[in-house]
């Protein structure tokens, strides 16, 4: 796994840093909280009390030595600005940053941000898509038109094998797992028919997996 910095430990930063920790992943957590500081500090592999807006401070830090920094700081256009820009120049080969509107994200973009995200906006968009497309259990969005989808096997599978079935000629998606009970298939055999009560993960395009789902 990569190893990534965090700095300002909001609910968005605190909440990552502990998920990424928590999968075996390097973590160096940084705000100016010295509360928040402590409190995350028995989770992951470092945690810091620095302002980011002072660049001998951040020099100090480390970060040069993290593959990804994520700056989740949004209170404090100053501060996210220079922590963005002083990662660059400390060669930091990816910074994702947060931001709160598309000005915010104008300027990150222009300081040297990689990626800038809207992880409130990004999760409202899943959420609507979840809720308008009900009968599908999960859904990763790989681009705006490409999905990977879990679902139920329809009705009209029962029965049937990948073999007969065909979906990436027919239907121009593929079938990449099925989930049977806890249990994640990944090796399918295309002679196993589909039973009522499994579900299927497929990779395609949106509009060719609603034709089908």
């Amino acid at each position: 796994m990569k190893d990534i910095a965090v700095i300002g430990l909001g609910k968005f930063g605190y909440s990552l840093a502990v998920a990424y920790a928590e999968e075996g992943g390097s973590v160096l957590a940084i705000d100016t909280d010295e509360e928040k500081v402590q409190e995350i500090a028995d989770v992951v592999t470092y945690a810091a009390r620095a302002d980011v807006a002072d660049p001998e401070v951040v020099k100090n830090l480390g970060l040069e030595n993290v593959d990804i920094a994520v700056i989740a700081i949004t209170n404090n256009m100053e501060a996210a600005v220079m922590a963005t820009i002083l990662s660059k120049e400390l060669g930091v080969p990816e910074v994702i940053a947060k931001a709160n509107n598309e000005i915010h994200a104008k300027v990150l973009t222009k300081v040297g941000a990689d990626r800038v995200i809207f992880p409130e906006k990004d999760m409202g968009i899943k959420l609507a898509k979840n809720i308008s497309l009900s009968k599908f259990t999960d859904i990763i969005d790989l681009k705006d038109d490409f999905s990977i989808i879990e679902t139920k096997v329809p009705k009209n599978w029962v029965g049937k094998n990948l073999s007969e079935l065909n979906p990436r000629k027919k239907y121009g998606f593929n079938v990449i797992a099925m989930r049977d009970g806890e249990r994640l298939l990944v090796n399918l055999d295309p002679l196993e028919p589909f039973r009522q009560d499994t579900s299927i993960i497929v990779i395609g395009r949106n509009n060719l997996v609603e034709k089908v789902f």
